[in-house]
């Protein structure tokens, strides 16, 4: 059983990141194609994918091919539900889902406003009231998952779930724009930051040079800390 997983930029393509942590995270082998997000050849790369046309994409090992990040983690848990993408309580698991899709389908102003990067840390980063807002929105979806589940700190629900993979580009945000949360949430993007398999992610992204810098901003910054 192969997948085909297409994959954009990986310093900076954040659903890129999402769906590759569906499969590394769970067990789940599969290919991966690089597409050109900042070549100019993004529609090109993806046309044997018709009509998928954005990042993410999946092939399934039948052929099917699959676009949409949330349409793929939920695929992937149906075809594979000893993995553990959702977690087991069903409170949790309703819970979670809700996280994701609201990940999904929200947060652009923070989405518009710092797109993510892998590559440093800035400072001085001026955040507007709608960044604030989004910001608050987290937090409060990130206590009421832990409410919901128990957990004082660690994973949202325990174990490690997808909602731990709709997040971890938020938490790149996060910490790479500096961008004011509370302790405890910067403790969660910290860990989501730390894992290793996000760290190799960003490791395999550092060996391209890009000139210009997509996301260049003039300020002050220092290396990326993970």
């Amino acid at each position: 059983m192969n997948y085909d997983l297409h994959i954009g930029d990986r310093l900076f393509s954040s659903w890129s990141l999402r769906g590759w942590l569906m499969f590394e995270k769970f067990g789940i082998p599969c290919s991966v194609h690089m597409v050109g997000l900042y070549t100019g050849t993004l529609a090109q790369d993806l046309a044997p994918l018709a009509p998928a046309r954005l990042v993410p994409a999946v092939r399934l090992p039948e052929g099917t091919v699959l676009g949409e990040s949330l349409a793929i983690a939920e695929t992937l848990a149906e075809r594979h539900p000893q993995a553990g993408h959702w977690p087991t309580d069903p409170a949790c698991r309703a819970t979670a889902r809700w996280l994701c899709a609201e990940m999904s389908a929200g947060f652009h102003a923070l989405r518009d406003a710092c797109p993510m990067q892998l590559q440093r840390q800035y400072r001085g980063f001026t955040v507007s009231d709608a960044v604030r807002d989004d910001l608050a929105r987290i937090e409060t979806l990130w206590d009421h998952a832990r409410t919901v589940s128990g957990q004082g700190d660690g994973w949202l629900f325990g174990a490690y779930s997808l909602a731990e993979v709709f997040y971890t580009p938020v938490a790149a945000r996060i910490v790479g724009y500096g961008l004011p949360v509370s302790e405890g949430s910067l403790a969660y993007c910290h860990a989501l930051l730390r894992d290793p398999a996000v760290r190799a992610w960003r490791a395999e992204g550092a060996k391209i040079t890009y000139d210009p810098d997509p996301y260049a901003l003039p300020l002050d910054s220092t290396p990326w800390p993970f």
